[in-house]
């Protein structure tokens, strides 16, 4: 049985939704859990201590190790002290879960620059401050696991929709960091990872427990990616109604980038033209379709 016993996991967004999820099902497994969740209102803004404070009640009333931290995450600084405090209290930090964020919708044209850079600071900066914060004290333990958010939104133009150019960027951004992240801490034994949640929580509007697409169906994905047993890094897991696939862009076999790309050579932009059929081959082989 997977067990975090002894281990210390800090959940940014973790007061309700997808995060209290996480941070149930951690406390349950033993972890000593500290519950970060500024309090924000649907439209990402407000602050309510009471909201991660209550929280972390709640695990403390089923008998869970759970701690409140209500501080704002979105500069280097505020990361740095919030991982602070919960090294100076608990003496470790063996999994971060970057899960805080918002769903804010503005058009191209109706985009401003502090719209995006709220979403950029929640959604890229972050998750980058946090991991730091975090890893000399996993790099002197030899161990850590990390997972951040991103998005079936950002990751496939079928799910798109109007108004989240500045969500998809940070939920894309994500990817990146834990493409690169994967690699630097696969030496020191701390494995990243991110997770592509969908749930029904009042980012949708909904107060109530969902009779479908429920925040702790997704749960069990997420705590295995933090646990012991996980021992592969740069996956993304895409984790909706209890179902689970792990996706993860890989080159062609007998590529020898950058110079042969094993690819359709072309040297103008008509012959370009001429074999783009050729050239835009949807990569769904994986996924059991056939390419013509």
């Amino acid at each position: 049985m997977i067990r975090f016993d002894g281990q210390v996991a800090l959940i940014t967004g973790a007061g309700r939704g997808i995060g209290f999820a996480y941070a149930k099902l951690l406390a349950e497994r033993g972890a000593v859990v500290v519950v970060h969740d500024v309090g924000a209102g649907s439209d990402g803004q407000g602050h309510d201590p009471a909201v991660a404070h209550a929280a972390a009640a709640g695990l403390q009333a089923i008998g869970g190790k759970a701690f409140g931290e209500s501080g704002s995450i979105e500069t280097r600084d505020e990361c740095h002290a919030l991982v602070a405090r919960v090294l100076e209290k608990h003496g470790r930090l063996d999994v971060l879960i970057h899960n805080a964020g918002w769903v804010g919708y503005q058009r191209i044209e109706e985009l401003d620059e502090a719209f995006l850079d709220r979403m950029l600071a929640l959604g890229v900066k972050s998750p980058l401050w946090l991991a730091q914060a975090a890893w000399p004290a996993m790099k002197a333990r030899n161990y850590g696991r990390i997972l951040l958010t991103t998005s079936d939104r950002a990751l496939y133009p079928q799910y798109v929709q109007p108004g989240l150019a500045a969500y998809a960027a940070a939920k894309i951004g994500a990817v990146g960091i834990v493409n690169v992240l994967a690699d630097e801490g696969a030496p020191h034994g701390i494995i990243v990872n991110a997770i592509s949640p969908v749930a029904k929580t009042r980012m949708w509007g909904i107060a109530e427990e969902p009779d479908e697409l429920k925040p702790g169906e997704i749960a069990p994905g997420a705590i295995y990616l933090v646990s012991q047993e996980c021992s592969e890094a740069g996956w993304i897991l895409r984790a909706s109604n209890g179902q689970f696939h792990a996706t993860r862009l890989s080159e062609a076999d007998g590529v020898a980038y950058p110079r042969d790309l094993k690819a359709v050579r072309a040297a103008s932009p008509e012959e370009v033209a001429a074999s783009w059929r050729r050239i835009a081959v949807p990569a769904v082989e994986s996924r059991g379709v056939k390419v013509p």
